[in-house]
């Protein structure tokens, strides 16, 4: 069982920048691809990055170049580094783990980050 707990939401001017955290429980963060969503009013969910346990990462067009996913295993805790925001980056933020070698994925319950001048 994972828990995980999202912070570091806030409202922001246009331009400016926030660092989520994502705080995960027991023992098996080492081995989670974590990675983090964002549903905006009336949209889906959408992806945004994602870190691999080599370090690995990879992230949606809309953010690339943006927002920097990182991860302190020591700690157990992913972090989304987000600059340069938009209005449209508005939104409710999700973490999310997924364990390898398990189907099981788990989501934290979200922080609400709002751009907005």
């Amino acid at each position: 069982q994972v828990q995980l707990v999202e912070s570091g939401g806030g409202l922001v001017q246009p331009g400016g920048s926030l660092r989520l955290s994502c705080a995960a429980s027991g023992s098996s963060f080492s081995r989670a691809v974590m990675a983090w969503y964002r549903q905006a009013p009336g949209k889906q969910r959408e992806f945004l990055a994602r870190i691999f346990t080599s370090g690995s990462t990879n992230y949606a067009g809309s953010v690339k170049g943006r927002f920097t996913i990182s991860r302190d295993n020591a700690k157990n805790t992913v972090y989304l580094q987000m600059n340069s925001l938009r209005p449209e980056d508005t939104a409710v933020y999700y973490c999310n783990a997924a364990i390898i070698g398990s189907s099981i994925t788990y989501w934290g319950q979200g922080t609400q980050v709002t751009v907005s001048s």
